[in-house]
C-alpha cells in the first residue's frame, strides 16, 4: 500500500473519480491505494450527503461498498484542520461511534477505518464480545476518536463505567436488520439514549421490514434516502441451481458435488439454518477427507478468526457457517456457495448468495431442497422473480427442464448432473415413487 499524499496535493486522474463527491486528496488517495479508482452505486449516492452533515437511511446489500460510503467522509468530518507547526493535538474524544451485529462484520469495518484513516492521526478501535475485556478498557482510557461496536459489550463496558457517548455527534447503524433478528434493537435504543440528539445518523440495512423502518422514524431527522441492489435482486453473474434431496442424503449429495471435477470448487461457503448443524456437517466433511470448519455464534473469537483466516488462505476447502455468522464475511474470489438447508427468510438467500460473484467474477450457488424445504423455495423464487435451475428435475412439476442447463456455465461454475437410472427421489431424480417401499408401509398399517 502506498502513503496517501498529504491534503495540499492535487488529485490525480484517478482521485478525480472519488474527488468529484468532495473527498479530501488525502482520502482518494487512501482509496485508490487499497485498489479502488471507481465509486459504487451507493457510495456516489451518500458520500455527498455525508460530508454535508445529513442523516442517512440506506439500503443495500453486503459487499456493495457501503462501509467506504460512510467511514470515508466520517473521517474527513473528524480530521482536524491541520494546526501550525509544534502545536499539540488535544486528547481524543470519542465522536463517531459504529454499531454492527457480529464480531466479523465489526472487525471488517474497524480495518476499512484503520486503511482509509492512515495517517491521519485519528485513533480507532473495535470493541466486541468472546475476548478479554482489558485490552479494550485501555484503548478508550487512552482515548479514541471513533469505536465500532458489537451492541452487547458495548453496553457491557458502559455499565462498568468505561465509556462516555456525551461527545458522540456521529452515529451509524449497519446491517439494522441482522441486529433487529438477532435481538440487539433494545440494546441498540439503551444505547442511543446516551448520545446527544444533535447528531448525524446513519442507518444502513439490506432490507426494509416495518421494524427496521419504525425505528428509522424515531432516530433519524429528515433523512435521505438511498437505495441500490435490492434485496429481491441477485447478482446477474451468480449461476443458481437447486437439487431436491432427501435430509438424510444431503451430506452424500454435497461430498459428489465436491468430488466432481469438472465443478471444480476452489472454496465453498454452507450454509446451515442452525449451530449443531454446522458443527455435525463440519465434522462430516472432515471425516470425508475434506478440510473443513465451522463458524457459528458459539464458537470463540479466536476460533472464528483462525477459521476465517485459514478459509481465506485457501487451507479450508469448505466453512460451514450460519446467516448470523457469516455477516461480514468478505472473500472476493469465492467460488461456490451451497445452501445445505434452505433459509426460511428468503432475503436470506440474497444475503448468502450474494457472497459469491463479487466484484463482477462469476460465482455459483447450489442449493438443496427437502421435502419440507419446498416452501421456503418457493419464497425465494416470488422474491427473486427467478426460477432457480432445477437439476434433477422437479418433484411438484414433473420432469421440467431448467432454464439454463447446469452444465451450459464455466466448468468452475458448473453443477453435477443427477446419476442415470436413480428414479428414486430422495437419491436426486425428484420423481414420485408410488410403488416403494413407502407405499408397502402404508399399506400394511392399514
Amino acid at each position: 500500500m502506498t502513503s496517501p499524499q498529504s491534503d495540499e496535493q492535487a488529485p490525480s486522474a484517478d482521485q478525480g473519480r472519488f474527488a468529484e463527491l468532495g473527498l479530501a486528496p488525502r482520502l482518494c488517495s487512501a482509496v485508490l491505494a487499497a485498489g479502488y479508482d471507481t465509486p459504487t452505486p451507493i457510495q456516489l449516492q451518500s458520500i455527498p450527503h455525508v460530508l454535508k452533515g445529513r442523516d442517512l437511511l440506506g439500503c443495500a446489500q453486503t459487499g456493495t461498498g457501503k462501509t467506504a460510503a460512510f467511514a470515508l467522509p466520517i473521517l474527513q468530518r473528524l480530521t482536524p484542520p491541520q494546526g501550525t507547526p509544534g502545536r499539540r493535538r488535544p486528547p481524543p474524544i470519542l465522536r463517531a461511534l459504529v454499531l454492527a451485529p457480529t464480531r466479523e462484520l465489526a472487525a471488517q469495518i474497524g480495518a476499512s477505518f484503520g486503511k482509509y484513516g492512515q495517517g491521519s492521526k485519528l485513533r480507532h478501535s473495535v470493541i466486541f464480545g468472546g475476548v478479554g475485556k482489558n485490552p479494550q478498557i485501555g484503548a478508550l482510557r487512552r482515548g479514541l476518536d471513533i469505536v465500532v461496536a458489537t451492541p452487547g459489550r458495548l453496553l457491557d463496558l458502559m455499565n462498568d463505567g468505561y465509556v462516555d457517548l456525551s461527545a458522540v455527534d456521529h452515529l451509524v447503524l449497519d446491517e439494522a436488520d441482522r441486529m433487529l433478528d438477532m435481538g440487539f434493537i433494545r440494546d441498540v435504543r439503551r444505547i442511543v439514549r446516551e448520545i446527544p440528539r444533535e447528531r448525524q445518523t446513519l442507518l444502513f440495512s439490506a432490507t426494509m421490514p416495518t421494524a427496521i423502518r419504525d425505528l428509522s422514524r424515531t432516530l433519524l431527522r429528515d433523512p435521505k434516502h438511498v437505495a441500490v441492489d435490492p434485496i429481491s435482486s441477485t447478482v446477474e453473474p451468480i449461476s443458481q441451481a437447486v437439487y431436491f434431496v432427501e435430509k438424510t442424503e444431503k451430506t452424500d449429495l454435497l461430498l459428489q458435488i465436491l468430488a466432481d471435477k469438472s465443478i471444480d470448487i476452489d472454496r465453498a461457503l454452507v450454509f446451515t439454518r442452525t449451530k449443531h448443524g454446522a458443527n455435525r456437517l463440519s465434522t462430516k466433511l472432515e471425516r470425508a477427507g475434506v478440510r473443513a470448519a465451522a463458524i457459528h455464534g458459539n464458537k470463540s473469537q479466536g476460533a472464528r478468526e483462525r477459521a476465517l483466516k485459514s478459509f481465506k488462505d485457501g487451507e479450508l476447502r469448505c466453512l460451514v457457517a450460519t446467516d448470523i455468522a457469516a455477516r461480514g464475511i468478505d472473500i472476493k474470489e469465492l467460488s461456490h456457495v451451497v445452501n445445505f438447508d434452505l433459509p426460511n427468510e428468503p432475503e436470506s438467500y440474497v444475503h448468502r448468495v450474494g457472497r459469491t460473484g463479487r466484484a463482477g467474477l462469476a460465482g455459483a450457488a447450489i442449493s438443496f431442497c427437502a421435502t419440507d424445504e419446498r416452501p421456503y423455495l418457493r419464497s425465494i423464487e416470488r422474491l427473486t422473480a427467478r426460477q432457480l435451475d432445477r437439476v434433477n428435475g422437479d418433484p411438484e412439476g414433473g420432469r421440467r427442464p431448467s432454464r439454463q442447463p447446469a452444465r451450459s456455465a464455466a466448468p468452475r461454475n458448473g453443477t453435477p448432473q443427477p446419476r442415470q437410472g436413480n428414479r428414486d427421489p430422495r437419491h436426486g431424480s425428484g420423481q414420485r415413487s408410488e410403488g416403494g417401499t413407502g407405499g408397502r408401509r402404508r399399506r400394511r398399517r392399514r
